[in-house]
């Protein structure tokens, strides 16, 4: 097949395409390389900030479009697949429908259905927007964000969008949750995050010499209070001042990807996430490589992704003295109890989101929506 992926986060859309190409499909991935983190793409789509940005931006998506003719599936990254006022994105999917035999939605990052089931539909105990009825800070610090997501043109574009793909695919468990009643008669199946297994080698967690583990806390100040790394690095920056001697903070902030792996590969702990339910690329990429991921792994993703056995993720929930208290007890852990959960993290991406399982998810979701 040739396939189109519009749009990309995480490398989410960049590393299906590399298993795909593997599988003997044409692939072209289109994007802005999730912007600091530089992620590969074929046909780099970058705005610039500014008039003039937008205006180059602009004139470089009516110069691509015509070229974006004859695929046999384009797939979505969001329904705001490009850096454009909904009404024109609007425009630019018209031209892919008509100009390509298959569309999909790849429910990956917030959409007005997502924040929506986070703030009104009462879904989740907790979000990045809400925690139990107290706004996040996030939205705090965010004056009229949420009337943004939920009010006008933007939940009227993914209405739209929604409405006109022929299948989604979801990345999460909470996209997967939150979308589903909103599809209607569009198929939805769950996809997850690939893994890209041969470029994260295994190695299983060993102490250090000098006894002490080694806590990354990853950051991009734009998604600092979204993600809640902010409260995760206080947390660890306590434990760090009450156990010296038991481990150490690296932080790593708006690094690019290939920068960032080195720290990666250094560390023995990755402080993830903390409104989540399920545990994204970084934890991911993380378990994968061997090191301990604290992030969301809440009973119910457990529970979607049929997973009996398996417990890799350090759960955490928005509470900064239950923060504490969990990285305390996996600092203070023994040895062995800290290898068999870095075993334990790659045995479970490679049953459930090793790039290969991933991408015969998506192969099977656009077969069963050609038909």
């Amino acid at each position: 097949m040739k396939i189109l992926f519009a749009g990309d986060y995480s490398g989410f859309h960049a590393t299906l395409a590399r298993e795909l190409r593997g599988m003997g499909h044409d692939c072209v991935v289109m994007g802005d390389g999730s912007r600091c983190m530089d992620t590969a793409r074929d046909i780099d789509l970058s705005r610039r900030a500014g008039l003039f940005g937008s205006i180059a931006y602009l004139s470089d998506v009516f110069r691509l479009w015509p070229t974006l003719r004859g695929f046999d599936v384009v797939q979505l990254i969001n329904p705001n697949f490009l850096h454009l006022r909904p009404g024109k994105i609007r425009y630019f999917f018209r031209e892919l429908k008509r100009s390509n035999a298959l569309t999909g939605l790849s429910l990956a990052g917030s959409d007005p259905v997502s924040v929506k089931a986070c703030m009104e539909d009462g879904i989740f105990r907790y979000s990045e927007f809400k925690v139990g009825e107290e706004k996040t800070e996030y939205v705090r610090s965010t004056p009229g964000i949420i009337y943004k997501w939920l009010n006008g043109g933007m939940g009227d574009h993914c209405r739209f969008i929604y409405e006109n793909v022929d299948c989604a695919v979801s990345a999460l468990y909470e996209y997967h949750v939150a979308s589903e009643p909103y599809l209607h008669s569009t198929p939805l199946s769950y996809g997850g995050i690939p893994v890209d297994l041969a470029s994260l080698p295994f190695r299983e967690y060993r102490p250090a010499p000098d006894g002490r583990l080694n806590l990354l806390v990853g950051i991009k100040t734009e998604m600092e209070l979204f993600k809640g790394t902010d409260r995760l690095l206080a947390a660890a920056r306590e434990v760090e001042r009450r156990h010296p001697d038991k481990c150490r903070v690296t932080v790593a902030r708006d690094l690019p990807f290939s920068q960032y792996a080195g720290k990666l590969e250094e560390a023995d702990v990755v402080l993830d996430q903390l409104y989540s339910y399920t545990p994204a690329t970084n934890a991911l990429q993380a378990m994968a490589m061997g090191k301990i991921a604290v992030s969301g792994g809440e009973p119910e993703f457990y529970d979607f992704i049929g997973e009996r056995d398996m417990r890799p993720v350090v759960n955490v929930v928005p509470d900064d003295r239950l923060i504490f208290e969990t990285l305390e007890r996996l600092v203070l852990a023994p040895a062995g109890e800290l290898a068999e959960r870095s075993r334990m993290g790659r045995a479970f991406v490679e049953k459930h989101n090793s790039a290969q399982v991933v991408a015969r998810r998506f192969l099977k979701a656009w077969e069963d929506a050609g038909r």
